[in-house]
């Protein structure tokens, strides 16, 4: 057992009990230390080194997991419990969110920026004609992770995988190696069409699963495991993708 002493009696205390094994340090054990400290807690950490300790404490306490925290000699739980107890409670797994897309943007905003940075232009134009690019090879990587899982949710709503199943395997690669043509400005003939194809149809689908149809979709942008739901946010980035073509188009004619 090992304890984190404070400095003064009046100082609230928990004690944690943990799973510290061999080639096993629970991290949720590790969470719920660092929080119960961040919330000036001294805590008198317990460790379970073995298996039959672990199975005792769940026995002796009526639990089916550790780590378990008490304060005040009452029980608050695990980690998911200890972050409720100080208000932040953990967001439920199936709980639909931006924050992945959102998240996408704004790295390859940041990119965009410090790539500019390096080349000595920091104009807003020059900054976006990488900023999308940088978003787009971001997208698609995150649906080249997975491409079974991509095409399957991307066959609820794409007008065109619907019509042809392979077009939800193709898709990641378009949208990633239109991305990079971009960014390197090389190709135009390829990276155009490219993403006026893909961003067009895109744009088109969402439109009809969710002003149309009036669906309630997840959207496959940033991978099939996702919680983004389909709607305003997946229309823009494919109206972005056509504006950028067609800037593109623009500046080359």
């Amino acid at each position: 057992m090992t304890a984190s002493l404070g400095t003064g009696e009046s100082q609230r205390k928990a004690v944690l009990y943990r799973m510290v094994m061999p080639g096993h340090t629970c991290p949720f054990g590790l969470k719920s230390k660092a929080l119960l400290e961040r919330n000036g807690y001294v805590v008198e950490d317990h460790h379970l080194t073995t298996r039959e300790e672990v199975d005792a404490f769940k026995s002796k306490h009526g639990v089916k997991t550790t780590p378990q925290t008490f304060i005040d000699g009452d029980r608050v739980g695990g980690h998911t419990d200890l972050r409720a107890f100080f208000g932040t409670p953990v967001r439920p797994k199936d709980q639909l969110t931006y924050t992945p897309v959102l998240v996408i943007f704004a790295v390859a905003a940041l990119m965009a920026l410090a790539a500019r940075w390096v080349v000595g232009d920091l104009s807003v134009g020059t900054w976006l004609q990488w900023a999308i690019p940088f978003a787009m090879c971001l997208l698609g990587l995150q649906k080249l992770q997975d491409i079974e899982s991509f095409s399957t949710m991307f066959l609820n709503y794409d007008l065109l995988a619907k019509r042809w199943v392979g077009y939800g395997y193709i898709y990641p690669f378009a949208e990633t190696a239109a991305g990079l043509l971009m960014i390197t400005g090389v190709l135009n003939w390829v990276s155009i069409p490219v993403a006026l194809f893909i961003g067009i149809i895109g744009a088109v689908s969402v439109f009809q699963a969710v002003y149309v149809e009036k669906r309630e979709l997840k959207c496959a942008c940033v991978g099939g495991g996702s919680n983004v739901p389909l709607g305003f946010v997946s229309l823009t980035e494919n109206v972005i993708m056509v504006l950028m073509a067609l800037w593109m188009l623009s500046m080359a004619v």
